[in-house]
């Protein structure tokens, strides 16, 4: 008996680090089989009543909208797509998208999508009637349509198509064109230009006033703006894809603002001043169906004017002009009180990004919101508590938490917990909201909260995914501080899980580094990158990233040092960074330290591998610009200013300029359909390399846009970028 429980003792005590031993590793085919990625809450659309709430939801053979009690879970079907059909098309109507109509009686449902660039589409469109059942398509063109929304009374809808604004009644099926002098590549009404889009962040460019008879919508004279082109590889005589892109220095659209009255039937011209070499990068109605608010910017966005329009005559009145001696980030977050007295604005004029109150004149009332920290999410007001919902960064520029303000600026309430990442999806009534909080080694958990914060249910919580995390071995994020002369910064390192301080790892930096960007945060990450940065880990590599000079969440000042010097401060710091890490640890191996980034972060480790070759021996640079010549109006003059007026600026934050002092291991990866970041940029840096007499590698993908994706293009991106990293560093 004693020997068979000694063998039993001895077998167990075999047995446990056997066990500790069988913690799977990380395998590349985990970047893309989502194995670490957590389930979510997707879709939700508030309804009116807070309580509720719509999401489509794919089966195996239908799409169905649901509407959900968010209380408890339960829903009802209130459309599926294999019952949506109408006279003259053969197949169920697919619902893509959708909108309901103020009294949630009709639904605007958006299929057969067509993407165009980043968040433009054409599509055709079909109104559901939920009361009877009805379907009928928007409008009787054989041509598809682009953002189309019901009118607040529901009883019509405009909608963009062929570069023209048109309006329709939903009981009589007449159309009426509010343009007609669209045109293709010159005139743009109701959407907006190709360098709008992108750098602005909308599409749809027109807004139905809040009584539902009037029209404000953007007009784009885009005549003098030059066309690039790219052609479209795969047939025996290649195509072209021609649009107007205004580089940095040229020329950009005209554009005007237009109010059209249904009633008249006449549209009346806003006065936004003569100057026409300016941005108007947002329109908001009032409360008031007869005043417009205009967000007017100079070309080199240091300036901002908000001005009220009198819709009837057209004439503006400027009440709060904003200066900077730098520049000024575009903001959704203007919110115009019931009251009709006052609005919520969000600038950075203190230093930090916080909430201010103004009365209708333009006078400040107070800043509701102070302290060396960002407001980074403004989530709104609410009338009947007269609270003002927001995220920010006052924990740490690494956290966001949720907090609730008294619009007097009194009572300010903390409402979420835990070290780490929150963000907020709020009813529009403020009765609920959901929260999804994360930390670095913790998936997301979604949680139910009355507007007050107290939790009433967890809705995900993905215990899943956290035991499937700890059957593998997960190489943890190490965060610190790396305080250089000019600046502390902050930084974190993934490190083998069987990490040991004795042996020589190699280094890969990962960096994006553009301004108000941020690479560093407490949350958990999922992605595609961060598992490939796992898989580098296990293999016996340690990445690190830091957020240099420049990046966002810590104040003005942090921020714009960059201002007319990018590519400057930003790979100073990198480097800087790279050094501080070979002094302070015996652990990394000081002839293999590389980096790799997309878009700014190709750029950014373009420039690292030229200027620090005494420390970076390999670089990965996908998607990168090349010189800021060749970039947009917006984007590129916003931090540089024009060329003109800049040109030391842009010559010393080119690569072209130091591709000659490029030296060890360089990978450049481009697409050549990307309209963002033009294969353009590849093909003068590849020119100069030659020139220089530089050895490098190349790969460019054909057809494909900024994000190089579809079909198998990613697999077989990362398959490449794991193997030059495996044989360089």
């Amino acid at each position: 008996m004693k020997r068979l429980l000694l063998l039993g003792l001895m077998l167990g005590w075999l047995f446990q680090p056997v066990q500790a031993q069988q913690k799977k590793s990380i395998s590349f085919s985990h970047i893309f089989d989502r194995t670490f990625s957590p389930e979510g809450i997707q879709n939700v659309n508030w309804m009116k009543d807070g309580q509720y709430y719509t999401a489509l939801v794919r089966t195996n053979n239908d799409i169905e909208l649901r509407k959900y009690d968010i209380l408890t879970g339960d829903y009802e079907v209130l459309v599926a797509s294999s019952g949506l059909r109408v006279e003259d098309r053969d197949r169920a109507i697919i619902i893509q998208d959708y909108q309901f109509s103020a009294d949630e009686n009709k639904l605007l449902i958006k299929t057969d999508v067509e993407r165009i660039w980043r968040r433009s589409t054409k599509e055709n469109y079909f109104v559901h009637n939920l009361e009877t059942g009805k379907t009928a398509k928007l409008t009787q063109s054989d041509e598809k349509q682009q953002y189309a929304q019901l009118s607040p009374t529901g009883e019509k809808a405009a909608f963009v198509q062929n570069n023209n604004l048109y309006l329709v009644d939903l009981e009589s099926g007449e159309e009426k064109a509010i343009t007609t002098d669209g045109e293709e590549n010159k005139i743009i009404n109701g959407a907006t230009d190709w360098v709008y889009e992108e750098e602005f962040g909308f599409a749809k460019a027109w807004y139905w006033s809040p009584d539902g008879n009037k029209i404000a919508f953007y007009r784009f004279n885009e005549s003098r703006v030059k066309e690039f082109f790219m052609i479209e590889w795969g047939s025996l005589y290649p195509d072209q894809t021609r649009f107007k892109y205004p580089k940095a220095g040229e020329k950009n659209s005209i554009v005007k603002i237009g109010v059209y009255d249904l009633e008249s039937q006449n549209t009346v011209w806003i006065d936004i001043g003569e100057e026409t070499d300016q941005y108007i990068p947002r329109i908001n109605w009032t409360e008031n169906s007869g005043t417009l608010a205009i967000r007017r910017m100079n070309r080199l966005q240091n300036k901002q004017d908000l001005m009220l329009a009198d819709v009837n005559s057209g004439k503006t009145q400027t009440i709060k002009t904003e200066d900077s001696d730098a520049w000024i980030d575009i903001n959704d977050d203007l919110t115009f009180l019931e009251n009709g007295e006052q609005f919520i604005y969000l600038s950075e004029e203190s230093g930090y990004n916080h909430i201010y109150l103004y009365d209708m004149s333009g006078e400040l009332v107070r800043q509701v919101t102070t302290g060396n920290w960002e407001v980074t999410n403004y989530l709104g007001y609410n009338e009947e508590n007269e609270r003002i919902y927001y995220i920010s960064t006052e924990e740490s520029p690494l956290q966001r938490h949720l907090y609730s303000i008294d619009i007097s600026g009194d009572d300010k309430t903390k409402m979420s917990d835990g070290e780490g990442w929150n963000s907020v999806n709020m009813s529009r009534d403020h009765k609920y909201y959901i929260e999804t909080y994360s930390s670095p080694e913790m998936p997301s958990v979604y949680t139910l909260h009355e507007g007050s914060g107290k939790e009433v249910r967890v809705l995900e919580d993905n215990n899943e995914l956290k035991t499937t995390l700890e059957e593998y071995r997960m190489p943890e994020k190490e965060f610190m501080k790396i305080p250089l002369p000019q600046a502390e910064l902050n930084a974190y390192m993934l490190k083998p899980s069987d990490f040991d301080s004795t042996k020589k790892y190699p280094v890969l930096f990962y960096v994006y580094g553009g301004p108000g960007s941020q690479t560093v945060s407490k949350r958990f990450d999922s992605g595609q990158r961060p598992i490939w940065h796992r898989y580098l880990a296990e293999q016996g590599y340690i990445v690190f990233s830091v957020d240099n000079r420049g990046t966002g969440a810590r104040g003005r000042n942090f921020e714009k040092q960059v201002y007319k010097k990018l590519g400057q401060y930003e790979v100073q710091d990198q480097i800087d960074a790279a050094r501080y890490l070979l002094d302070q640890y015996d652990f990394i191996d000081t002839a293999r330290v590389g980096i790799w980034g997309w878009s700014y972060g190709g750029y950014m480790s373009s420039l690292v591998l030229a200027k620090g070759s005494d420390v970076f021996s390999t670089a990965i640079a996908v998607a990168p610009v090349s010189s800021w010549r060749f970039y947009d109006t917006i984007y590129t003059e916003r931090f540089m200013q024009t060329p003109q007026m800049n040109p030391e600026g842009y010559e010393k934050g080119a690569p072209l300029t130091y591709a000659g002092q490029i030296e060890g291991n360089y990978l450049l990866v481009h697409g050549t359909g990307d309209d963002n970041v033009h294969f353009q940029n590849a093909v003068e840096m590849v020119n100069k390399l030659v020139s220089e007499g530089v050895q490098f590698e190349t790969m460019y993908y054909p057809n494909r846009a900024h994000g190089i994706s579809g079909g198998n293009t990613r697999q077989h991106l990362f398959k490449m970028l794991n193997q030059f990293i495996l044989d360089n560093l």
